[in-house]
């Protein structure tokens, strides 16, 4: 009988109150201390943890480390990127949704990449330039041909990665496609309903070449720990492109939305910002503007 040792390790899953913590000695099976109740934590996906290994008495997950971010829907800890995924048609691109979900990306410091898929059905250069003229990584890729799934490959080298956007985009025929061992659950578009069907029931971390990723198909929005409202004041922020600008409009009450002295709107006349982008923007901080002060305190 082996006796006990401690471990760092990953949690790449978690069923029915067991998580399953990737060691270099290999995965194994492990129940979460009872402490972790009565403080409020559950491990999730994502965490580093340290875990006492007993086959007598079971194993044990003993310690979370501090988190440098965490998503609580779907839930996953210590994103490095998000994969901020839209399809060319079928359905159409929802630019409040991807520019909504690049900015909370921007403002907790995790690294956006926009990805357009089904490029099979016509070109998405248009929409690739609007996000690489913005700062963001981005480019066209189809499951069907296989194009730019490569470039997804190299970017999920080195990092845990969470993927994102509206139902029926692709996201998880794009995993299928990097890991055909997957094999995860692809959902028909519903005509009728012009919308995908929620396919991944639960969040789990797969292993790719030197990263690992999380699929996460049928979320729009992202809802972190803690401050997960936009607050009015942070939304500018969560724009690169704006960030230049920023303090130097001709009125330090400047909203940036149709301003008289706003260098972002000259921006956005001259072409330098995407009229998309700025528009997002616009909607954003005036939901942002909305909200009550029960909502900003809850």
């Amino acid at each position: 009988m082996n006796l006990p040792n401690e471990q760092s390790g990953l949690l790449i899953k978690s069923i029915d109150g067991f998580f399953y913590v990737e060691t270099p000695q290999g995965v194994f099976e492990c129940r979460a201390r009872g402490v972790f109740r009565k403080n409020g934590t559950k491990p999730v996906a994502g965490d580093r943890v340290r875990v006492l290994l007993d086959e007598a008495t079971g194993n044990v997950i003993t310690e979370v480390e501090e988190r440098k971010n965490l998503l609580v829907r779907p839930p996953v800890a210590n994103i490095d990127k998000l994969f901020v995924v839209s399809s060319i048609k079928d359905p159409a691109p929802n630019f409040l949704i991807i520019d909504r979900l690049t900015a909370i990306a921007c403002n907790r410091d995790i690294e956006s990449v926009v990805v357009f898929s089904k490029c099979d059905l016509e070109s998405a250069d248009e929409y690739v330039d609007i996000y690489r003229k913005a700062g963001i990584k981005s480019f066209a890729v189809s499951c069907k041909t296989g194009e730019g799934l490569d470039l997804i490959n190299e970017e999920l080298k080195g990092h845990i990665s969470a993927f994102a956007g509206n139902t029926g985009v692709g996201k998880s025929s794009i995993l299928n496609g990097i890991l055909p061992e997957l094999n995860l659950e692809t959902g028909e578009i519903s005509r009728k309903l012009g919308r995908g069907r929620h396919t991944t029931r639960e969040s789990q971390l797969y292993k790719v070449e030197g990263g690992y990723v999380a699929d996460t198909p049928g979320f729009s929005s992202l809802e972190f720990e803690g401050d997960d409202i936009m607050l009015k004041e942070n939304v500018a922020f969560g724009f690169k492109e704006f960030i230049p600008y920023l303090g130097t409009c001709k009125f330090s009450t400047c909203r940036h939305v149709n301003d008289k002295g706003c260098k972002i709107v000259e921006a956005v006349e001259r072409g330098e910002i995407a009229k998309s982008r700025h528009e997002s923007y616009v909607a954003m901080l005036n939901q942002a503007m909305e909200l009550k002060e029960w909502e900003l305190n809850k």
